[in-house]
């Protein structure tokens, strides 16, 4: 198993124990290991990686622009991450981040409701607008 150290900035674990880092792309990339998989959540592509990614458009403040297609990348990260260090990452690293990773969180069995409580606790700051909120109870939810 590849994947990242629980104490390492941004990693948040999973109840199944699958671990993946969110983090901000406005800062400099963390030291140490580098992603294997990446969901990048911006408005507009970025730029290209060493490592594989998949690229989400999805505004600032908003919900992705496709919902099959960010539910298939979110879902994928999801799977990779049992065996890969995966990143989650938009811009500053809350709510795009925050959303994805509560979705990620109903995949993983936590109850919808309870997503991005859980979020908040195991990450940090998450989710900031209601439309967020109603993506991870009524799309993560019926999507899993």
């Amino acid at each position: 198993m590849n994947t990242w150290d629980p104490s390492a900035d941004g990693v948040i674990s999973f109840p199944s124990g699958r671990r993946i880092r969110g983090r901000a792309l406005r800062r400099p990339l963390p030291p140490g290991p580098v992603p294997e998989f990446a969901v990048y959540l911006l408005g507009s592509r970025p730029a290209p990686t060493k490592w594989e990614q998949r690229w989400v458009r999805w505004p600032d403040f908003w919900l992705p622009a496709n919902k099959t297609d960010a539910m298939g990348a979110l879902r994928e990260a999801w799977v990779r991450s049992e065996s890969e260090r995966v990143e989650v990452a938009c811009l500053g690293g809350h709510g795009r981040t925050g959303t994805a990773l509560a979705c990620i969180a109903v995949m993983d069995g936590v109850p919808p409701e309870h997503a991005v409580s859980f979020v908040r606790e195991h990450y940090g700051p998450a989710v900031e607008t209601p439309w967020q909120h109603w993506y991870v109870r009524h799309v993560a939810g019926r999507t899993t």
